[in-house]
């Protein structure tokens, strides 16, 4: 059986990959099993690249600030800012640290330069404006989406003025105090001000779909995708800071579960526009149900990538990745009965393999899933392997 494994174990290339899928997905989903490892980050720029100069790829999505990520975008397709200017404020989580994000948003720029819109690749992030612990205030989201109508559409229908707007908002301190995911009671998401700005983001969206002829040509669809962003943006902070206000048990559950709903969306409407190779861990595009024991207990949710599944069908394809040591972090050689040590007993890393050949080659029962004694590294349950549509295996993290 290990020979079954070796001679279907193929180098991680766009051609290698797509023959494991019935066709080119118009969402390619690659998954990581932790973060901050270059390793990992390297093997998907080169996919990137091959998937662009082979199979006609043009955005590359990652788990990033979906606002943020704009100026990126427009530094790879217009040269706007310096690249350390970009790496500093166009990436969330500290991923502009990231020396393969550089080299990434180095090759987008050269490959645009020159080149004709249709042609350009593009740069996007899926993740809202917060981390778990951290959601942003939805005044650039608002204010973006109220100066874009204000500019663009029939201005005498806009549910409020822009000062009416900043007056709500207030300070942007009051959004994002430290203690609000500890204490809910130091959360701004459910004050009056709060209610109010969520009945007039509504009427903000619902003018901006309303409008959508005269914007367009008014303006660009690109400007009216982004409007769109800002719009998804808004909506989705204020329902998350109200939740970050809920005392009820399921407040994690509902808080993680929103996160990955604001994901879908973003990924969803970078689909419209062609296929899409997007990078975030496993536990936010894998088909099953997500699960994370937090200091509240566990809490399950379906992932962006689950809901994208719904929506696209055949056009969602995930590629889960799994690492074999990371011994700066005390994960070691994998034992050699789970699943990351039959894959590490290859010869050819990193690789890409069909899970299928692994489900015959583990066996029934499937062996329990490796135990990490990291818990920043998420080892791949053998029983999940039905729901992935290919696995690559990158064997050290440097």
């Amino acid at each position: 059986m290990a020979t079954e494994i070796k001679d279907a174990a193929r180098a991680v290339e766009a051609a290698a990959v797509l023959e494991l899928l019935p066709n080119r997905p118009r969402v390619l989903a690659l998954g990581e099993p932790t973060h901050g490892e270059d390793s990992l980050l390297e093997v998907r720029n080169t996919l990137f690249r091959q998937l662009v100069e082979q199979e006609g790829y043009r955005t590359i999505a990652l788990e990033s600030d979906c606002l943020r990520g704009l100026a990126v975008d427009d530094h790879g397709t217009a040269g706007t800012g310096t690249l350390d200017a970009v790496m500093e404020h166009g990436f969330s989580h500290d991923r502009g640290a990231s020396a393969a994000n550089r080299a990434l948003v180095r090759w987008i720029r050269a490959h645009n330069d020159g080149r004709p819109a249709s042609e350009q690749v593009r740069f996007a992030g899926i993740d809202g404006p917060l981390e778990i612990t951290g959601p942003e205030s939805p005044r650039q989201a608002l204010t973006a989406l109220h100066g874009y109508l204000a500019a663009h559409g029939d201005a005498d229908l806009l549910p409020c003025t822009a000062e009416a707007l900043d007056t709500l908002l207030g300070a942007d301190d009051r959004w994002t105090h430290p203690d609000a995911m500890l204490d809910p009671a130091r959360s701004f998401g459910r004050s009056a001000e709060a209610g109010e700005l969520r009945l007039l983001a509504d009427d903000l969206v619902a003018l901006l779909d309303e409008q959508t002829p005269q914007l367009i040509a008014a303006t660009s669809r690109d400007d009216w995708d982004r409007a769109r962003l800002y719009a998804r943006s808004a909506t989705g902070l204020l329902r998350y800071h109200s939740s970050m206000a809920d005392t009820s048990p399921n407040r994690m559950t509902r808080l993680v579960a929103l996160r990955d709903a604001m994901m879908a969306e973003n990924l969803l409407a970078l689909a419209e526009r062609g296929p899409v190779l997007v990078h975030a861990h496993n536990s936010h595009l894998q088909r099953a149900k997500s699960t994370m024991r937090m200091w509240q207990g566990q809490v399950e949710w379906w992932s962006a990538g689950a809901l994208a599944q719904v929506r696209l069908g055949a056009e969602y394809a995930v590629l889960a990745t799994a690492l074999g040591t990371i011994r700066h972090q005390g994960v070691d050689t994998p034992p050699p009965d789970t699943l990351e040590g039959l894959l590490y007993a290859l010869p050819q890393a990193p690789c890409v393999v069909d899970p299928a050949t692994l489900a015959t080659a583990l066996g029934e029962p499937r062996p329990a899933p490796r135990v990490s004694p990291w818990f920043g590294y998420a080892p791949l349950a053998p029983a999940q392997l039905g729901e992935m549509d290919g696995v690559v295996f990158v064997r050290d993290a440097e």
